[in-house]
């Protein structure tokens, strides 16, 4: 009983409440730049090449890395190290999200590109800030449950953005979505007013070199030049498959003949929580397998999925296999996340998880926004079925790196963050 009320205390606090409701503020802006923008320019008439390519809008969630120094070394002069620049990202997002209301997709595509730019710059400072304010505000005993609360909070930031906005744009133009989406930004604001600044247990680095230099230099020496070499290889790999899938999903659904409705209720909702549900079921199945075993079986199953969407092209407008094509691939796409992030977390030292996740995490969208932006091109020379066939091929480079460091007999894990031996 003691055990449950503590438990239950944990969820209950102050700094939970704060962590779920930044959680929904670092996940907003995300399919603003990428789906949920994918169908407003699909409906206006945007050739796919042009869609394709605006996956490159999500630059600086691979570049974030460069910059994340900067928020470990200085302090805004309001609210503390953290919160001030989560109320600075998060002020910056609601002026750019509204911005987007100006817009015109059909008639200036270099303006709409600039203005998708800006929100994804703030977006990943933003998401630097929220990784190192969860990172020093929890205790240890509440790591767990502070990581599941912050992560309901951006999955219910992307069913928002990924579904009812959708949903919405059915009924009213889409200046006037991205108006009402960009209000929501102010709810991260208020939250970070409200909540608790973290203990400064450690002084910031003592200059800027320092916090740039050092946790690049205990990454290589902990891992190898080699070894972490193709570390950093993988896991820009790892997903390629999917990060194709998904790039060209939408548009290929509103091809199909599903209406803007049944995308935003079966993709952007029942697929949300198909990723859900696959990520906490990876999650509980690798705490029994280990993150090596873990990689392989979820990253396979997350390569073959993509075969269901290859079956819808074939078929064609079907309600039935556009539920079951979605909720497979989001599924085992969550799958292949737990595994992925439990493998990242693995590789930062503590004293650098900031940077060294946001240079992991980085590279991890490499996949997601940068080489996936020929992806309408490949469409336009090859149809969808062959597109579909190239994305489970694209998976492959990804998994036969996976002997090399995430060894499937390997009875030990490699060493942790804090230098000592742990099981996988």
């Amino acid at each position: 009983m003691k055990a449950t009320q503590s438990v239950l205390q944990v969820f209950q606090s102050r700094k939970m409440a704060a962590l779920l409701l930044l959680g929904f503020a670092s996940g907003l802006p995300l399919f603003l730049t990428s789906k949920t923008l994918q169908a407003w320019m699909t409906v206006e008439g945007v050739d796919l090449k042009s869609i394709g390519l605006f996956s490159l809008v999500g630059l600086p969630y691979s570049l974030k890395f460069l910059w994340s120094p900067i928020l470990d070394r200085f302090i805004p002069p309001f609210l503390g190290r953290r919160r001030g620049w989560l109320i600075l990202t998060q002020g910056a997002l609601l002026l750019a999200i509204g911005a987007m209301a100006l817009q015109n997709p059909a008639q200036a595509l270099q303006l709409l590109a600039l203005n998708a730019l800006i929100i994804a710059f703030f977006s990943a400072t933003q998401d630097i800030a929220f990784d190192a304010y969860r990172t020093d505000v929890l205790e240890t005993h509440e790591m767990g449950a502070g990581a599941a609360v912050a992560v309901l909070g951006y999955r219910i930031a992307l069913l928002i953005t990924g579904s009812l906005a959708l949903i919405l744009a059915d009924r009213i133009p889409w200046p006037t979505v991205y108006l009402l989406l960009a209000v929501l930004m102010a709810i991260g604001m208020v939250t970070a007013l409200w909540a608790p600044e973290p203990v400064l247990r450690d002084r910031p680095p003592d200059s800027l070199a320092d916090a740039v230099r050092l946790p690049f230099i205990e990454f290589f020496q902990r891992l190898g030049a080699v070894r972490g070499a193709l570390i950093l290889v993988f896991i820009v790999l790892y997903k390629l498959g999917d990060a194709l899938v998904n790039n060209m999903s939408t548009p290929f659904l509103l091809k199909t003949g599903f209406t803007q409705t049944d995308i935003g209720a079966i993709q952007g909702g029942m697929g949300l929580l198909a990723t859900i549900v696959g990520v906490l079921a990876g999650g509980a199945v690798l705490s029994k397998l280990g993150i090596n075993r873990s990689l392989w079986i979820f990253g396979g199953l997350q390569a073959v999925s993509n075969l269901a969407y290859l079956g819808l092209s074939q078929v064609g407008k079907d309600y039935s296999f556009m539920v079951v094509a979605i909720n497979i691939e989001n599924f085992c796409a969550g799958l292949g996340t737990a595994a992925f992030v439990a493998f990242l977390m693995s590789l930062c030292n503590q004293r650098f998880s900031a940077t060294q996740f946001a240079l992991l995490s980085s590279l991890m969208a490499v996949s997601r926004d940068i080489l996936v932006a020929p992806a309408g091109g490949i469409v336009e020379a090859t149809g969808w079925p062959l597109f579909f066939t190239l994305s489970l091929v694209a998976a492959l480079p990804g998994l036969l790196l996976l002997p090399v460091f995430a060894p499937w007999n390997a009875k030990v894990e490699a060493v942790n963050a804090n230098g000592e031996d742990g099981d996988d």
